[in-house]
């Protein structure tokens, strides 16, 4: 089974986890609500996504790169920087 950097301490990153699912409502990516009842692998579920991705040097257990995303969008976005141009 191959390494996977987000279960290398697993209770600080449920604690993140659960800390960024009670603050965001909106998905990073597309801007919609997240409906936090539904449940993976319903393609509207709540994922927890990494801004810069873990295999391109981002950590999963810093709060500052990490946000709310469905889990479509998620893996849309897979493991590319994802930049949203701001409305004037």
């Amino acid at each position: 089974m191959p390494y996977n950097p987000r279960r290398s301490n697993g209770a600080l990153r449920t604690r993140l986890r659960n800390r960024v699912l009670s603050v965001y409502d909106v998905c990073a990516l597309c801007g919609g609500a997240v409906d936090k009842q539904l449940h993976t692998p319903h393609p509207y579920s709540p994922e927890v996504d990494e801004i810069i991705p873990v295999s391109l040097g981002g950590s999963p257990y810093e709060w500052n790169n990490l946000q709310l995303t469905h889990r479509h969008c998620n893996r849309q976005k897979s493991n590319k920087l994802f930049y949203k141009e701001k409305v004037k």
